[in-house]
């Protein structure tokens, strides 16, 4: 099978047939993480999407900062997207800080007021609201900070070695 990559996202893979509903919702996904990623990495972060933490969940951007800080960006492309989605508190743990990303016109007054608000489109975002600060244990960082490290090597040398 052919895999077909998006310019914003290139490692995201696809496969079979997509609703049109739901490709909707992954264009807008993919903006929105991209502009989180350009706003990141404009302030001097690493950024990785469809990032596998150890508990088995996928984060949709986890971010490196310059102090070894960690973030993770929760993408929600519409209402029902989030209402549908109750596996973000399972990423709280490996974070420093923690954000719900957006498109402009989502009604921000759904999201939890404790966390962080990104509203980004495909080129840029802003910050409506910061994250609460969260401890992350010295052990749990040195070993994520291996796996973002290890994830983005195994994901650069894909790019220069793209075998099936």
């Amino acid at each position: 099978m052919k895999e077909e990559r998006s310019p914003a996202l290139p490692l995201v893979r696809r496969t079979g047939a997509v609703a049109p509903a739901d490709e909707a919702l992954r264009r807008i996904t993919e903006a929105v993480s991209r502009g989180v990623c350009r706003m990141f990495e404009d302030n001097g972060h690493g950024t990785l999407v469809e990032f596998r933490l150890p508990n088995g969940r996928r984060v949709d951007v986890m971010t490196l900062g310059p102090a070894s800080e960690f973030a993770i960006v929760e993408v929600k492309a519409s209402v029902e997207d989030f209402r549908g989605d109750l596996k973000w508190p399972d990423y709280l743990p490996w974070c420093d800080a923690f954000y719900f990303a957006v498109p402009e016109g989502f009604p921000l007054a759904l999201l939890p007021a404790e966390h962080g608000v990104i509203v980004a489109d495909a080129y840029e975002a802003a910050i409506i609201r910061p994250s609460a600060a969260f401890a992350l244990h010295a052990a749990r960082r040195r070993s994520q900070l291996l796996r973002f490290a290890l994830t983005a090597s195994a994901r650069l040398a894909r790019l220069a070695d793209p075998r099936p």
